[in-house]
């Protein structure tokens, strides 16, 4: 009877373990990337697993985030949009044992497609459906108006002559 009462006991501490670990969040929060790998694995149990690029600056090596999904629906959502920049929202979660519950400790449980790029200040690039993307242009700054050759000068004044190219001599051979 005693040894029921102690293996009843120990079952209970672990669910309430698995309870804990399942329902607490060691962190939440949002990252913005390119999902590039997204595939289902598992031997036994079968989850979702992710890898997304996420780029600071233009230029700048990505730094590889990768996550773990549960529900399908989310799963589809992440399927439809690999290749695109979005945001994935996650929980990560610490202390679940083995790799039954997914490989990774951050958990997706929402994904938001980003329309808009923000490279610097003043230059967004476009995502949205049909739009190609669009480098702004800049003009070029035009010279002072008295350096062009046969430029309007002020009245009493002679046009000045163009400069002679500089003669360069020959390379001995």
């Amino acid at each position: 009877m005693k040894r029921l009462f102690f293996l009843g006991v120990f079952f209970s501490f672990v669910a309430l373990y698995f309870y804990g670990a399942m329902t607490w969040n060691f962190a939440t929060g949002e990252r913005a990337g390119w999902v590039q790998k997204f595939s289902k694995k598992g031997w036994i149990c079968k989850t979702w697993e992710g890898e997304m690029a996420m780029v600071t600056m233009p230029g700048a090596v990505p730094e590889k985030f990768t996550f773990t999904v549960w529900d399908d629906d989310v799963a589809q959502q992440v399927n439809g949009h690999v290749g695109k920049r979005v945001s994935l929202h996650y929980e990560e979660k610490v202390g679940l044992p083995t790799s039954c519950f997914g490989e990774t400790r951050h958990y997706v449980t929402r994904v938001t497609l980003v329309d808009d790029i923000p490279l610097v200040p003043g230059v967004i690039i476009h995502q949205g459906p049909g739009v190609a993307p669009v480098a702004p242009v800049v003009p070029a700054p035009s010279p002072a108006p008295s350096a062009l050759p046969g430029a309007p000068t002020a009245p009493g004044e002679s046009a000045p002559a163009p400069a002679a190219a500089p003669s360069v001599p020959a390379a001995p051979r």
